[in-house]
C-alpha cells in the first residue's frame, strides 16, 4: 500500500526549520521531505496567502504554517516529456503527451506541463495554468508566463473566442448519426455543447474517426457526450466499454486558434495528423504527427 502522510506544523521560533519540524511530525527523512518540496508537495501559509514551498532554505516567519501532503505513489511518478511548439515569451504552446497532467494538486505538481515549462524553458520564468486537457488525452495546451498573460488568455477561453478542435477515434459506425452531430446535453447541471463530424469509418464499421469542436469546456465533455451517443472513445477507461483498456485514450487536441494578446493578430497552432497535407501558409504547426489508426 502506498505511503500517504499529511502533516501541518507551525513556525514557533526564528530558529525553527520547516524540514526539521516536518521530520519530527512524520518520521520521514530530511532527504525525502526536501524532494517532496521540489515536487510541489509542501506548502506554506502566511495570513490568507498559501503557496508552495520549494526551498528548504527559504526564510519563514514565526506564525507561518507549513503543510506536507505526501503521497509516495504520486511523488514516484516520472512525467512523460511534452514537446515545445512555440515560445512567444509571455506564453508558450506545448504538445502535452498522454499521461501528463495539465495542473497539479496539493499532493504535487512535478508531473504537470506547467511545472515542466517552468523548469525547462530558457530563459527560466514562472508558469501559470490557462486551461486544462484531460490527463488521459494528448494535444495542444497553452502555458502563461506572467499573471497578466494568464488572465488575458483565460478571458479568451471564458468568452469562448478560442477555436479548439479535436480528433477522436470512437467505437462503432458513426455514419448512423447526423453529420455533423450536435450534442447539447448538460454536464454536472451546466450547459455543454459539442459538435462531431465524421471523417472516416473502418472497413468493418467497428470504429470511426471524428473531428470534434466544443462551445463549452466542461470536465470530460467530449468523452461523456460521445459515450452518451453510444460511441465511446477508444481507450476510454472511464466511459468506454473496457474492450480497449490496453490503449491510450484516442483523443487529440490538434488545433488552437485565437487572437494573440501580444501581437493582436490571429494565430493558429496545430498538430499534423496522419495522412494530412502540410499545414497551410500562415499556420504555426508542429512537426509532430498525432493520428489515430482505424
Amino acid at each position: 500500500m502506498a505511503e500517504v502522510i499529511e502533516a501541518h506544523v507551525r513556525i514557533e521560533t526564528p530558529e525553527d526549520a520547516p524540514v526539521d519540524l516536518l521530520q519530527q511530525a512524520t518520521g520521514l527523512s530530511k532527504q525525502r521531505i526536501k524532494l517532496a518540496m521540489t515536487q510541489g508537495a509542501v506548502w506554506t501559509t502566511r495570513g490568507r496567502n498559501t503557496q508552495r514551498l520549494r526551498r528548504a532554505t527559504r526564510t519563514l516567519r514565526v506564525g507561518d504554517e507549513v503543510h506536507l501532503y505526501y503521497d509516495a505513489e504520486i511523488l514516484a511518478e516520472i512525467p512523460p516529456e511534452p514537446t515545445l511548439i512555440a515560445d512567444v515569451g509571455s506564453y508558450s504552446v506545448w504538445h502535452k503527451p498522454y499521461g501528463m497532467r495539465s495542473q497539479g494538486s496539493k499532493w504535487g505538481d512535478h508531473c504537470t506541463v506547467v511545472r515542466w515549462a517552468e523548469r525547462h524553458l530558457q530563459p527560466e520564468r514562472p508558469a501559470f495554468t490557462v486551461h486544462r486537457l484531460d490527463r488521459a488525452a494528448n494535444g495542444l495546451i497553452l502555458v502563461a508566463h506572467a499573471k497578466s498573460m494568464a488572465a488575458a488568455l483565460s478571458a479568451l477561453f471564458r468568452e469562448r473566442v478560442v477555436e479548439k478542435r479535436y480528433q477522436a477515434l470512437v467505437a462503432g459506425d458513426f455514419s448512423e448519426q447526423p453529420n455533423p452531430a450536435r450534442v447539447e446535453q448538460p454536464i454536472d447541471d451546466r450547459a455543454a455543447t459539442s459538435e462531431f463530424s465524421l471523417l472516416q469509418v473502418s472497413d468493418g464499421g467497428e470504429r470511426s474517426l471524428l473531428d470534434a469542436s466544443i462551445e463549452t469546456g466542461r470536465k470530460h465533455q467530449i468523452r461523456r457526450h460521445l459515450a452518451e451517443l453510444g460511441h465511446p472513445i477508444v481507450g476510454d477507461r472511464l466511459y468506454g466499454t473496457g474492450e480497449d483498456d490496453g490503449m491510450d485514450l484516442q483523443l487529440t487536441a490538434y488545433l488552437l486558434a485565437f487572437r494573440c494578446p501580444v501581437s493582436g493578430e490571429r494565430v493558429e497552432y496545430r498538430l499534423r495528423v496522419d495522412g494530412e497535407e502540410p499545414a497551410a501558409a500562415g499556420y504555426l504547426a508542429s512537426e509532430n504527427t498525432s493520428g489515430h489508426q482505424l
